[in-house]
């Protein structure tokens, strides 16, 4: 289906927030499915579950690809590793502030 352009963690973050399209991604994250079988696990309409999948592709999350006459939906991993990579980024800096308390308490508890 050509290129795909490089995940936008802003549009993937929007599109996380929803919990549809979260049960979507979980329906879709163990192997390719059809917008009927996505739609039927997760309960709602095709409609609904194609604009969701609409809204995940365009943010990075899914791919679709065409088998015959079927579209089959699955996980975009890259797109997961940006969002993932996005908020890795805020540990180091939480987890030494957490490092430098617990020190602190312990240099408190000896003296």
């Amino acid at each position: 289906m050509g290129a795909k352009p490089a995940p936008d963690v802003e549009l993937a973050l929007r599109a996380l927030a929803d919990a549809s399209r979260r049960s979507i991604l979980a329906a879709i994250r163990t192997a390719p499915r059809s917008v009927g079988s996505i739609a039927e696990e997760v309960g709602l309409s095709q409609q609904v579950t194609s604009h969701h999948l609409g809204v995940l592709r365009d943010a990075g999350l899914a791919t679709g690809t065409r088998e015959g006459t079927r579209h089959l939906f699955a996980v975009r991993t890259d797109g997961l590793a940006a969002v993932r990579s996005y908020l890795d980024s805020f540990w180091p800096s939480k987890l030494a502030a957490l490092k430098a308390v617990v020190e602190a308490g312990e240099e408190r508890d000896r003296g």
